[in-house]
């Protein structure tokens, strides 16, 4: 078979976690066709790459992105695609971008900055959309259990009826009827905070029934990180769900560090009876979310507007304070472990990347709580921020798990935009330059299981995750005596070093840090051919 990409030279790691091998590998329509050494180049126009001294792997499948949060208006995903990612897993931590009830949906607007009516309702119709404006990247698709709460609770912070339940059960039926892989949640997260163990359970039991997977945020990742690991347990066992996925695995708080060691036991005493439990993880000891979710949880309930009520009049505020006081004493966070990452007002420009220690210092307050407080006000509480939390080693035990494989927790932003997380440009070269090579946590036919393979079987992506004749063709080339990742907490939008090319489909989508605009990524749609 006459090929259109022939790769010549490069040291072949094939995703399995085995050692690399010489080869050369011949792409035609999109599709590995022939791997074999002194492949013949037949045609003129047939590209040739030469990848002599570098790495040829699998694509890096991305299993935990909020790549949706920018997709709708950014395609490229460069951010992304820069870092080796030719895949990613959408509708993370309870909130896809459907199912949407009609006669709800004002709060999702909002949310999410969208001015005038949705065009898609059902998950259908969003996949739909996606389909026709086509994407840089694959997209695996999953239904949030917070979306599909908030479609039908006008107060979400309450338990269902039961007709109400049938109707949240409904709307996951729709999203795995169109090509949905399982179901998510944000425990942490109001309202999902709201939600029972038993409601998850029965909604994710449709997900089951489809052979579905749960993906957890968890109720928490400090105090009772192991209580919420026994429910994402219990969740997945009796609801019936394929596997149990643990969001962006981590220990938080200084008198949680440590707690790695029984988490991990937890997971493999769930493996030993016959479940399938896992984990991904970030390779930083920073989290990034909303500045708002620093509230107190009662503090958060009607949404934005409710909020800057609260944060305004003067007796809510002083018991806001006063809970958080108590909190941060309890579980010792302070103001220098909390940045802003990004804001939408000139007002703050200057702030973002520092820590709310940091802004008061500049602004010449005498009160960090005030500086929050006015953040937050004057943009409608529409902030992210960036919490430290973690220890290197929790980060490290985590990460050597053979239950632990790579996400990035990011999306794609405007080059320039705010000072987001590094993650979102440097996660997988972190790994593979810092862990690997540097550090030598893992050795590198580890580390690219972790991002390739393993999540293509956890997800039941059968043709994705290595390289083989007859799989399709994601593809990265790179240096590993080179390759690292570039981007800081104050200088966040930096493409990382030695990538030298990324592949999608057979066709590409980086060479040498520039990203040709094309857009060959499929929606993954479950069962899907």
């Amino acid at each position: 078979m006459v090929q259109d990409i022939i790769i010549k030279n490069g040291k072949i790691l094939d995703g399995t976690g085995n050692p690399w091998f010489l080869a050369d590998i011949g792409i035609t329509e999109g599709m590995i066709t022939k791997i074999s050494p002194n492949l013949r180049i037949e045609l003129d126009d047939t590209i040739v790459i030469d990848a002599d001294g570098l790495v040829v792997s699998p694509g890096f499948i991305d299993i935990h992105s909020h790549a949706d949060n920018s997709l709708i208006y950014d395609q490229k995903l460069e951010c992304l695609a820069q870092q080796g990612i030719t895949t990613v897993v959408v509708g993370n931590c309870g909130g896809s971008y459907a199912p949407l009830n009609p006669e709800k949906d004002n709060y999702f607007r909002k949310a999410n900055e969208i001015k005038g009516e949705l065009p898609w309702h059902t998950f259908n119709e969003y996949l739909d959309i996606l389909e026709n404006q086509g994407s840089s990247l694959n997209v695996v698709p999953l239904v949030g259990f917070g979306t599909v709460r908030r479609s039908v609770l006008e107060d979400a912070t309450r338990n269902p009826s039961k007709k109400e339940l049938e109707q949240m059960q409904s709307y996951v039926e729709e999203a795995m009827e169109a090509g949905a892989y399982g179901i998510s949640t944000g425990l942490i997260y109001h309202p999902q905070t709201s939600a029972k163990t038993q409601e998850i359970i029965e909604c994710a039991k449709i997900a089951g029934n489809y052979g579905g997977l749960y993906f957890s945020h968890m109720r928490n990742e400090g105090d009772y990180v192991l209580e919420a690991i026994k429910e994402l347990i219990e969740i997945v066992e009796k609801s019936g769900c394929r596997s149990g996925q643990i969001s962006h695995i981590k220990v938080a708080g200084p008198l949680n560090w440590g707690k790695s060691v029984e988490m991990l036991q937890l997971m493999e005493e769930a493996n030993d009876r016959g479940l399938i439990i896992r984990a991904d993880q970030y390779p930083y000891k920073r989290g990034m979310n909303s500045l708002k979710d620093s509230l107190p949880e009662w503090a958060k309930e009607g949404g934005n507007e409710a909020i800057i009520q609260r944060l305004q009049d003067s007796k809510s505020r002083e018991q806001i304070k006063e809970d958080m006081e108590e909190r941060f004493n309890r579980t010792k966070m302070s103001w220098d472990k909390i940045f802003v990452a990004s804001q939408r007002t000139n007002k703050w420009r200057d702030i973002e990347g520092l820590s709310i220690s940091e802004i008061t210092k500049k602004k010449q307050s005498s009160s960090e709580f005030d500086i929050f407080c006015e953040i937050l006000i004057d943009n409608h509480a529409n902030v992210e921020q960036i919490t430290e939390y973690g220890h290197e080693d929790d980060l490290k035990t985590l990460m050597k798990s053979r239950l632990t494989m790579i996400g990035t927790d990011g999306w794609s932003v405007p080059m320039g935009s705010g000072k987001p997380h590094p993650r979102f440009y440097g996660t997988y070269p972190r790994i593979l330059g810092k862990y690997v090579r540097e550090e030598k946590i893992l050795r590198l036919e580890q580390a690219i299981r972790k991002m390739t393979s393993f999540p293509a079987q956890t997800l039941g992506l059968l043709d994705r995750g290595l390289i083989r004749e007859g799989m399709w063709a994601d593809i990265v080339i790179f240096d590993p005596d080179t390759i690292i990742d570039r981007a800081t907490y104050t200088d966040p939008h930096q493409f990382p070093d030695g990538i030298h090319y990324v592949i999608i489909n057979g066709e590409i989508v980086v060479k040498n840090k520039q990203h040709t605009s094309v857009k060959p990524g499929k929606i993954l749609r479950r069962n899907s051919p």
